[in-house]
């Protein structure tokens, strides 16, 4: 059951949020990720409408896509860091290696470039829900995270642009969100 975008968060949970390890957080958003089959997954939305489910109370994560350009319109509760991959992926340290290697990407945010941090490969545990598109596996497992990442501290009340764009390879994704920040 995805958390009501206006549930008022604690300021300590967001303190020690911001203490979490960059493989913490990694694991925290590959589990939210592959917490709903494709048909109500946040990386599937094409709009938007499903970017509220199953957030944690501590942070509000976005999602890329699983390929190609969308633009999505997300409210997003007052207080909440946002925690955005650029371009990621998962697997083994090798995998994780290659995709480095040519990972690029650029986030603008309210006109504003935002320099994404490299992640090159950390251990992570992730909770795939069964039938997620994310994962394609059900359970807990391990495995090695990697990509390039952006933490935006908590936004002021009020209409916001995200443009996120990413590349490795052959992969390419791109989002333009449309954020409405709920006031408290």
């Amino acid at each position: 059951m995805a958390d009501d975008p206006g549930d008022a968060v604690d300021a300590g949970s967001v303190a020690a949020n911001a203490r979490d390890s960059s493989a913490e957080l990694q694991g925290r958003w590959w589990t939210w990720a592959a917490s709903e089959p494709e048909a109500t997954n946040p990386v599937a939305d094409t709009d938007g409408s499903l970017c509220g489910r199953h957030q944690p109370r501590d942070v509000w994560f976005l999602a890329g896509t699983f390929g190609g350009q969308v633009k999505r319109d997300c409210r997003v509760p007052h207080g909440r860091p946002i925690v955005v991959p650029v371009i990621n992926s998962f697997g083994d340290r090798q995998s994780c290696a290659a995709f480095m290697r040519d990972a690029q990407g650029t986030v603008v945010l309210d006109g504003e470039p935002v320099e994404p941090e490299a992640h090159e490969g950390e251990d992570i545990v992730v909770e795939g829900a069964p039938g997620n598109a994310v994962t394609e596996e059900e359970g807990i497992f391990s495995a090695t995270g990697c990509g390039l990442w952006v933490q935006v501290p908590p936004l002021e009340p009020g209409e916001h642009s995200l443009v996120i764009r990413g590349r490795s390879g052959d992969f390419s994704i791109g989002v333009d969100y449309a954020l409405t920040v709920a006031a408290s």
